[in-house]
């Protein structure tokens, strides 16, 4: 196997990675990026209200995919099962109309779309997000920024799954996992209509979120986090809007370290902000400009409630996580 694509659709943003493998010394291998995108599409709009995809969401999203497709084949991957694998995510799981998407998606890529559980989910994300930093855990390179076990968080538009786990004393890689319907979108459509949000409509987010995470911590004990690492583009614009930067820059937000006082401080920011001036910010992708304080919002929420002092922002996610999903499907047992 020379290649694999990922394909992550998701409520909000539809994403593509085209990765080489690289065989190393023995049996191992490396997974090396090649081509990465994102593109907004919103195929989730209005789902939590209707219930369904609309023709527009739907259209919108078989559109980047089409371009995709040309991308996956001028790397020269030829598309079909053995090298390509599309997962959808929490939008598609609730849409009356979903047989639409998954008849769309199969012919435009030849793929039928895996439309992954929230356990499924929750797991991808957790192999993505800490496959290398186990590796450096098992070679005793670890730092303290990196402390297994790891809890990944990822945010995004219409869910979040929290996953704990990593190299623990029983030596399994997941220990608890968990997918609440809490994500940006979901939370700017539900509480967060004004521009700026009012202070109540803020206060019924907060709400609601801290209500979630009652429930979560049933299930995933968050306190006991050795590492939070938080994946998807809510944590990495908050990461790269910490950093100060002129635009996006992935290879300077890969692990960087947001503490929690600038998350509460960047949150306030952009809760207070109006539409306008969140679309000046550098790393702001057009797509996020009405939706990042909701995901900021829950974020801190979440940050809180863990205790940590700070996250890390991680850019590899669940892309990473299908990537390699193919590669272990290719070597076998």
């Amino acid at each position: 196997m020379s290649g694999v694509a990922a394909i992550d659709c998701g409520t909000n943003s539809i994403r593509l990675l085209i990765a080489d493998v690289v065989s190393l010394d023995g049996d191992e291998v490396q997974v090396v990026d090649a081509d990465r995108r994102m593109e907004i599409v919103r195929l989730g709009e209005g789902v939590d209200e209707t219930g369904a995809f609309s023709e527009n969401a739907l259209e919108r999203t078989f559109d980047a995919l089409r371009g995709y497709a040309e991308a996956i084949e001028a790397h020269g991957i030829a598309l079909g099962p053995d090298t390509v694998r599309m997962v959808a995510t929490s939008a598609t799981r609730d849409a009356s109309n979903r047989q639409v998407f998954v008849d769309g998606v199969r012919e435009i890529i030849g793929v039928e779309p895996e439309v992954v559980t929230g356990l499924e989910e929750a797991e991808l994300s957790f192999v993505g997000a800490t496959v290398e930093l186990d590796a450096e855990a098992a070679d005793g390179e670890i730092n303290g920024d990196f402390a297994p076990p790891f809890l990944v968080v990822d945010i995004g538009g219409g869910s979040t799954e929290f996953v704990l786990g990593g190299l623990d004393t029983d030596d399994e890689l997941v220990r608890e996992s968990l997918s609440v319907n809490v994500g940006c979108v979901r939370m700017s459509e539900r509480h967060l209509r004004s521009d700026p949000p009012t202070a109540e409509q803020i206060e019924a987010a907060i709400a609601d979120i801290d209500a979630t995470l009652d429930e979560v911590e049933k299930v995933v004990p968050l306190g006991e986090a050795g590492s939070v690492v938080c994946v998807a583009g809510t944590a990495t614009t908050v990461a790269g809007i910490s950093l100060d930067l002129p635009e996006y820059d992935s290879e300077r937000i890969h692990h960087t370290r947001v503490l929690a006082g600038d998350l509460e401080r960047i949150t306030g920011d952009l809760l207070r902000s109006t539409h306008a001036e969140r679309a000046e910010i550098g790393v702001m992708h057009p797509g996020r400009v009405d939706v990042i304080g909701a995901g900021a919002l829950v974020l801190s929420r979440v940050l809180a409630r863990t205790g940590a002092d700070h996250f890390t922002a991680s850019e590899h996610d669940i892309l990473d996580g299908v990537a390699w999903s193919l590669i272990a499907l290719d070597e076998g047992p």
